[in-house]
């Protein structure tokens, strides 16, 4: 190794995050936030159902919370013997090798990038329409969009444990509202109340209605921030324990919220006449969780779910600026981005100079949409969200492909077939084949089929994916000893 290769290595190695400091509960709250219970409940469950298999939708949750439970097997073994705040690139790096881990780290980057910023279209959407509604404020979007930009800046900023308490008050929140109206249907009956509850939601004929495939996108799609368990697990109290218990944690309470909840929301409305209904909601179907809450708890908690939709948004916001903070951190210490990014706050120990770039990406391209006076839901939103989804399932493919190889390199480290083989593999074709289904629909889920968008957005996947490599690459030439722990924490195997 040479001078320049060794110091650089010593230098990336210096800076390291707080250890020790989140516990299950933690690192669970971490992807349930990420996952936005209410916001998905509001705004994704109803476009399932109108768009995909109607009241089927509870089904299509029970399906979709199977298949992520099979991925977690494979996914929690690993973890077992590996720990890296780079979750899915690193994952990938030891698996499928350098070039591909290279592929998935910029994957993850443009995917989690998407995500975080097109949720601040919904933000600012909801916020500013809470605002005018209860107050008479008449607040733009985007002024509103500045404001939760600046808060997580700072929290990000921070220490990790400081999000943690904002983001459980919120979560928390959120989840009781729901369950409240949960509660009130199940007590008062169906169809407004008075109707007996029914099962049908979850026959085959209801999944099988409309299109399935459609429904399983958006709910697989509710699901992301899932990683989340892996990014924080170089912050994790017991890593090999507590990074397999908060992931069957957090893929458990969120499925059996999300089912239990919209086959409420079905008998609440009722079966029959379901889609007709949520037609007639166009252009925003997400009026229809307000409209059971005002038919079943009055004005005054639909005020407050209101409120609590808006603080939804902003929890999966802090999420995932968290998790790409983290990303670019792993990324700089490994060479794969500048090295800056790389380290980690003298006094808080936190990634902040990732943090802080990931402000200022988020600001750059939030101005664009603002200054072209493009619609904060329609395009902001929803464009950027699809395209996170989409570049996240297929990180979710190659980590479980890369499960299987890993495995096969390593056989001592875990004999269970189950575990290292049968369940990844399953979990990687199934996940890869939701993937190429989405890309081949990405125009209709973003309501502009036959558009240039329709490939332009998903083509930047293969451009992130391109530009990963060549990193991998280079980085091979300026540091072959970087090169050859890509991937690889202190302690791996």
């Amino acid at each position: 190794m040479s001078q320049a290769e060794q110091s650089s290595t010593e230098r990336q190695e210096a800076h390291q995050l707080r250890r020790g400091s989140l516990g299950v509960l933690a690192i669970s709250f971490f992807v349930i936030s990420a996952a936005a219970p209410l916001t998905a409940m509001a705004g994704g469950a109803p476009v399932a159902m109108l768009l995909g298999n109607g009241s089927g939708i509870p089904a299509a949750y029970v399906v979709v919370s199977v298949l992520l439970l099979i991925f977690s097997v494979g996914y929690t073994a690993m973890a077992r013997h590996h720990t890296s705040t780079g979750a899915f690139y690193s994952y990938v790096t030891r698996g499928l090798r350098q070039p591909a881990g290279g592929a998935a780290a910029w994957i993850a980057l443009l995917g989690y990038n998407a995500m975080q910023i097109g949720l601040y279209g919904l933000f600012g959407s909801a916020a500013s329409g809470f605002l005018n509604s209860q107050f008479g404020w008449n607040v733009p979007w985007w002024g509103c969009v500045l404001v939760a930009m600046a808060v997580i800046a700072v929290l990000g900023y921070r220490q990790v444990d400081l999000s943690v308490k904002v983001l459980s008050v919120l979560v928390l929140a959120e989840f009781l509202v729901v369950l409240i109206l949960d509660v009130a249907i199940a007590a008062k009956g169906g169809k407004g109340g008075g109707a007996p509850l029914t099962l049908e939601p979850f026959t085959w004929k209801a999944f099988a209605s409309g299109s399935v495939a459609i429904a399983l996108l958006f709910n697989a799609a509710s699901f992301i921030g899932f990683e989340a368990t892996t990014i924080y697990s170089e912050e994790a109290k017991d890593p090999r324990r507590t990074v397999p218990r908060a992931t069957y944690v957090a893929v458990l309470t969120i499925g059996l919220f999300y089912t239990v909840t919209t086959w409420l929301m079905v008998n609440g409305q009722g079966p029959d006449g379901l889609v007709d209904y949520l037609g007639g909601l166009k252009p925003d179907p997400t009026g229809f969780l307000f409209a059971l809450s005002d038919t079943y708890l009055g004005g005054t908690l639909t005020t407050i779910m209101t409120l609590l939709f808006a603080t939804s948004v902003f929890a999966a916001l802090l999420a995932f600026h968290n998790a790409v903070a983290r990303y670019l951190f792993a990324l700089g210490r490994e060479g794969l981005v500048p090295e800056r990014l790389g380290r980690t706050h003298q006094v808080h120990l936190s990634p902040h100079a990732g943090s802080v770039s990931q402000t200022v990406l988020a600001l750059v391209v939030f101005a664009v949409f603002a200054i072209t006076k493009q619609d904060p839901v329609l395009a902001l939103f929803t464009w950027l969200t699809q395209l996170g989804t989409l570049a996240v399932i297929i990180l979710m493919a190659l980590a479980s492909f890369a499960v299987v190889a890993f495995f096969l390199r390593h056989p001592g480290l875990d004999g269970n077939r189950w575990r290292t083989l049968i369940a990844p593999l399953a979990g990687g074709i199934a996940t890869a084949a939701v993937a190429i289904y989405a890309a081949s629909q990405f125009g209709l889920l973003i309501s502009k089929p036959g558009s240039a968008l329709s490939w332009l957005l998903p083509s930047l996947i293969i451009v992130a994916a391109v530009v990963g490599v060549v990193s991998a690459l280079v980085l091979k030439t300026k540091n072959p000893r970087l090169y050859e722990v890509m991937g690889r924490h202190r302690g791996d195997a």
